[in-house]
């Protein structure tokens, strides 16, 4: 087995994969439907499938890359769970919240917001375990 296994990580790789394969079907799905093969068309539905998968290309990757490091730096195991849970929900609800309404929705508010702390907190967690 090598040094660099990471089990956790692979978890929610793996389970953030499916989310955006997911998420990348439903817009091809709907692009199919809709006759439309590039762009949005001015068709919210497919805008909102767009922008869920599109937001969470953007922020899946790198709240991925903080596990697989945190992981690496040999971080608790509560924290790596903690970290990818909220991920995975974050991600869920976000989808979710897209779905329901192009602006302000409680499932969008709770996506984001569980995102960003991933971020915020594994990022000071990446600097805490290299710095103290």
């Amino acid at each position: 087995m090598s040094e660099l296994f990471v089990p956790v990580t692979a978890i929610y790789v793996g389970i953030n994969a499916i989310i955006l394969m997911a998420l990348g079907a439903m817009v091809t799905a709907r692009r199919a439907k809709l006759k439309i093969d590039c762009g949005d068309g001015g068709n919210e539905t497919l805008i909102k499938a767009i922008r869920a998968h599109g937001n969470a290309a953007e922020y899946i990757p790198t709240a991925l890359i903080l596990l697989v490091v945190l992981e690496l730096l040999v971080a608790p195991l509560w924290l790596l769970h903690a970290l990818g849970i909220a991920l995975t929900v974050g991600r869920l609800a976000h989808a979710q919240g897209m779905y329901q309404s192009l602006g302000v929705s409680p499932g969008r508010f709770v996506g984001a917001t569980l995102t960003w702390l991933v971020l915020l907190v594994g990022g000071f967690a990446c600097l805490y375990i290299v710095l103290i």
